[in-house]
């Protein structure tokens, strides 16, 4: 019989996670049972209950130590990798890319706080969003916080603020470079028509208002053109493209002394996926901004990018109980879960695919039938995989999802008052908690009855 799952079987390669299914310690036991980070899933499932998230550490810090070795490798200038914190925002996450010497980029000020409760050092987050309340600028300004401009908008009150303080202000603007890349439409964020960002057309009149401001300083630049790309081709131009506004800011006498080129390296969900290294995608992008500044005679400026879903998706997996069957001869069989679109959303939203096996039964030895894997929530689309072959299963065997460290615990929800997964780290055989499960009772803690509902009862 035919071997199924053989993403299992594959080598692992530790320099560049982003190319792997499953974290770096994935082992089958003699008993035929999965572990992660030399912790049984079982046994984790017995003492953290299910849904569950988890995060091999070991994994993690490889992927921050790739960026790092590729930049230093590639790159003969300073550079800064920054992870974007939105892939999974946590004080663990926090405290674990900075203590890898890694900086946080942040879009609200619960991710700039989670950072810095987190240990990021002030000076290595950046702060982005195309609609920054003025609170939020505040809290970024007063601890000294790098904002990226994103539209006119945030430029005004940043003037503003500058001015009240009568203090200089370091900015970085972001544009949108014109790069279209084949990726989902929904995360294409590089293009003319997007809503992050200067329009590069618009950069003339930006560097000129920045140059009549009293105390904003123009520093540098930020783009960035998409995630989960398999190209490098889109990146190396996106070099050239940056560089060549650094001339442009030049005349209008700001000194451009750092260059954000965002992130979007893809990563592999399935065997089908053949994303660049970590090592190839730095290279690239390295290559293309040292070349282009000795072509125009410009010292190198810091280099910045920002991972995310490439340090800490590969990471984690998630943990599902099965309950329930239902047969349909001829058509399917719905195989449904304790979990779903409240603790994983890309399947419904992106239409994203994964890889799955059983717990005790990693390589589907006995497969011949294929299962849809349906969420518990009252949606007809909560289904988190279509016709997937499993092995044989029964309700209480155990489904471990790959790949689903980044967007899944940042993007869930409470929908049908579900409660959030709890989230444990592992390593060397041992499991902490990161996240502590949600009980029903702790989505009660912000309903307020008003009063006179109270009266009248």
């Amino acid at each position: 019989m035919k071997e199924k799952n053989s993403f299992l079987k594959q080598t692992i390669d530790i320099n560049s996670p982003n190319r792997n299914i499953v974290p770096i310690t994935t082992l089958i036991g003699s008993d035929g049972k999965l572990s992660i980070g030399g912790c049984s899933i079982e046994e984790l499932v017995k003492k953290y209950d299910s849904p569950l998230y988890i995060l091999d550490e070991l994994t993690l810090r490889n992927s921050c130590r790739a960026y790092k070795k590729a930049l230093e490798k590639h790159y003969p200038g300073d550079s800064l990798p920054i992870y974007a914190s939105k892939a999974n925002s946590s004080i663990f996450m926090s405290n674990l890319v900075s203590s890898e010497g890694l900086g946080l980029d942040a879009v609200s000020e619960g991710e700039l706080l989670t950072a810095l409760k987190g240990g990021v050092p002030n000076e290595n987050i950046v702060f982005h969003g195309n609609n920054k309340s003025n609170k939020e600028i505040e809290f970024a300004v007063k601890n000294n916080i790098k904002v990226i401009v994103d539209n006119d908008h945030d430029l005004e009150r940043l003037e503003e603020i500058s001015n009240s303080f009568n203090s200089d202000l370091e900015i970085m603007i972001r544009f949108t470079p014109g790069i279209e890349c084949h990726t989902h439409e929904y995360i294409r964020t590089g293009s003319f028509d997007s809503k992050f960002g200067f329009g590069i057309e618009y950069l003339d009149i930006l560097f000129n208002k920045i140059s009549n401001t009293k105390h904003l300083k123009l520093k540098g630049l930020h783009a960035h053109i998409g995630s989960q790309i398999f190209e490098l081709e889109p990146h190396k131009d996106l070099g050239e493209i940056m560089v060549n506004v650094i001339l442009v800011a030049k005349k209008f006498g700001h000194n451009i002394q750092k260059l954000n080129v965002g992130g979007g390296l893809g990563i592999k969900y399935t065997e089908n996926d053949d994303p660049p290294s970590i090592d190839e995608w730095v290279k690239t992008i390295s290559t293309s901004v040292v070349k282009a500044c000795k072509k125009h005679n410009l010292n190198l400026p810091t280099l910045m990018c920002e991972p995310g879903r490439s340090i800490v998706s590969t990471a984690g997996i998630t943990i599902y109980k099965i309950g329930s069957f239902k047969e349909i001869p001829g058509i399917r069989t719905y195989v449904s879960v304790d979990g779903g679109m409240s603790d994983n959303p890309r399947p419904i939203t992106y239409q994203s695919n994964y890889s799955a096996c059983l717990v005790n039964n990693p390589f589907n030895t006995n497969s011949k039938k294929k299962y849809t894997i349906a969420g518990k929530h009252c949606e007809s689309g909560d289904v988190l995989f279509k016709e997937i072959e499993l092995a044989n299963c029964k309700t209480g065997d155990l489904i471990c999802v790959f790949g689903t460290g980044a967007y899944n615990n940042s993007m869930s929800s409470n929908y049908n008052r579900i409660p959030r997964p709890a989230a444990v780290l592992v390593c060397d055989g041992e499991a902490e908690i990161i996240q502590k499960r949600e009980s029903p009772f702790d989505l009660l803690k912000y309903d307020v009855l008003p009063d006179r509902f109270i009266k009248q009862n």
